[in-house]
């Protein structure tokens, strides 16, 4: 009595669309399975538990969801005793590719986006500290050639002439 619940866990099992359940007690590739059915692909189904905690009537319980992911496998995959797997039609499975695609292509179309603003970011404040660095420079120069003007200055030479003669000029 035991042993049947042993060998139903020791099946591929294969859900159709149309909810026909077929079990297979042996392993075998996707392609195989395929060949059976054409028009369909097989994926594999994977059921995750989110612990989540429920905020709602402030009792601080984990509520359990279920999300359930369909992946699509590729012909030479090989289906394995005790996994659920599903046949999808090849309408759904374009359609599938394509959602998948476009959702690739949105997330690195948003990276994209937060690496062009953290460089004109950069960018930004690289023009910002170089104005500065500028206006000092020129208020320098301007402090600089304002206090010349009053005040000039007439070139003496640093050392004092010997004459050849021994007579000292000076």
């Amino acid at each position: 009595m035991g042993n049947c619940q042993a060998a139903e866990a020791a099946t591929v099992v294969i859900q159709h669309p149309e909810g026909r359940i077929q079990r297979l007690y042996w392993p075998t590739t996707a392609k195989e399975v395929m060949k059976c059915n054409p028009g369909h692909h097989v994926a594999l189904v994977v059921t995750h538990r989110i612990a989540q905690e429920d905020q709602g009537d402030g009792g601080g319980g984990v509520a359990a969801l279920r999300c359930t992911q369909v992946r699509l496998l590729k012909p030479d995959h090989m289906l394995l005793i005790g996994q659920v797997y599903r046949l999808i039609t090849e309408q759904e499975a374009t359609k599938a590719i394509k959602a998948r695609k476009n959702e690739m292509l949105r997330r690195r179309q948003s990276e994209l986006i937060k690496k062009h603003q953290e460089i004109e970011d950069t960018r930004s404040r690289t023009d910002e500290i170089t104005q500065e660095t500028s206006r000092e420079s020129t208020h320098r120069r301007q402090k600089g050639t304002a206090g010349s003007a009053t005040r000039t200055r007439q070139w003496h030479p640093a050392l004092r002439s010997i004459a050849e003669d021994g007579v000292r000029l000076e």
